[in-house]
């Protein structure tokens, strides 16, 4: 088997996450956080949906970690991120930061928006 090393050029993977905290590109950040390639934001929760929408024209998928247990978004969160052209995918943080990775070694244009577990 061949193991290859992942490269994410600029982009910002995230390396862990535990109790309150996510480890971001090497550093870490504490509470609800918003994670785009370019950029590592404290997030302000559901209600907080400005810097999303200003990564509309960058990230065509949204990842959105609901915490320790998979959960409803707000119906009203989904229907203005997908009207900016942001697609929705919610699902718990620890499924939202590996999806999140994997796709972010691919090249992909996405973002998460994670609940602290």
């Amino acid at each position: 088997m061949k193991i290859t090393e992942i490269d994410y050029d600029a982009a910002k993977p995230i390396d862990s996450y535990g109790d309150g905290f996510f480890r971001v590109a090497s550093e870490v950040h504490h509470g609800d956080m918003l994670i785009f390639p370019d950029a590592v934001l404290a997030w302000g929760g559901y209600a907080d949906r400005a810097a999303i929408l200003a990564q509309a024209d960058k990230i065509d998928v949204l990842f959105v970690g609901t915490g320790s247990e998979i959960a409803h978004i707000p119906a009203d969160l989904r229907t203005e991120l997908e009207a900016a052209g942001i697609g929705v995918e919610h699902m718990s943080t620890p499924a939202a930061c590996r999806t999140y990775n994997v796709l972010l070694s691919e090249g992909r244009r996405i973002g998460a928006a994670l609940l602290a577990v």
